[in-house]
């Protein structure tokens, strides 16, 4: 893995495993919850985008694990480990746990764990030829690296339920009809970093809020996310930040946001 922050804020963080199209191997899975963690205490950054090097973003799980006898001292996958996940699951998960807007920039292969590691993401600039499936059937497994929690609200129920049950290989254009991408791009890191720095130059405290506030939506009553809203509007108006986010539109300027 490897991590750059701009001066701008926009980190873009690296699969870096091309010669294996970023497979995922026990090290890569260290690496990625390693890039979490760091993300979530780097000071400075407003938005991340997560690519992958080489042919891929991610052909899912290293099949050579599969031949390997079970360590002796493996957790049970029902010990949360990362808050309400395991270490599995928090690859995936972490990015939606992440303060800031993550962008994922899908190209070549997104295979089973390599979804639903993009499925994490806010946004997915995806290429329309992209090779992509919920593999784990074909292994006789059940997807287990947090789809089921991040595809509602993303994936007609049916629709998801046939992908699941077939493990049938779609393009990212079929993922942008079916909602599993958000845009499609020929050069989707491009894309990314282009719509990055667009999110980087707003208002960081109104971003985080907005972003909890997604996460509210789907967790929560309309009574609570009305009043989530009030809570949320009401600590960031009239603060240097908005402030600055008003006077920068209207001198037509690019605005001077501090991070806090």
């Amino acid at each position: 893995m490897a991590i750059d922050l701009s001066d701008s804020g926009v980190a873009h963080v690296r699969l870096t495993r091309a010669d294996k199209m970023n497979a995922l191997d026990p090290a890569m899975f260290e690496a990625i919850i390693d890039a979490g963690e760091r993300l979530g205490t780097m000071k400075g950054v407003r938005v991340v985008v997560l690519s992958g090097e080489g042919r891929a973003f991610c052909a899912g799980l290293d099949l050579s694990n599969f031949t390997k006898a079970p360590s002796s001292d493996a957790r049970p996958l029902t010990e949360r480990t990362h808050g309400n996940a395991n270490p599995f699951q928090q690859v995936a998960m972490q990015w939606r746990k992440l303060a800031v807007p993550v962008i994922a920039a899908v190209h070549g292969v997104c295979f089973g764990g390599g979804l639903q590691i993009a499925s994490g993401a806010d946004i997915r600039i995806v290429h329309p030829d992209t090779r992509m499936a919920i593999m784990e059937l074909k292994w006789g497994l059940v997807p287990d690296m947090g789809g089921y929690a991040l595809w509602r609200g993303l994936v007609r129920d049916d629709v998801l339920r046939e992908l699941i049950y077939t493990n049938r290989e779609f393009t990212g254009a079929e993922a942008r009809e079916i909602g599993l991408a958000t845009e499609l791009s020929d050069d989707p890191l491009a894309r990314a970093l282009e719509l990055a720095e667009t999110i980087a130059n707003r208002n960081p405290d109104a971003i985080r809020a907005a972003k909890r506030l997604q996460e509210a939506m789907t967790e929560r009553s309309a009574d609570e996310i009305l009043l989530a809203e009030s809570v949320e509007q009401e600590a960031i108006m009239r603060t240097p930040n908005q402030v600055e986010a008003v006077m920068a539109a209207m001198q037509k300027r690019r605005p001077d946001f501090t991070d806090g």
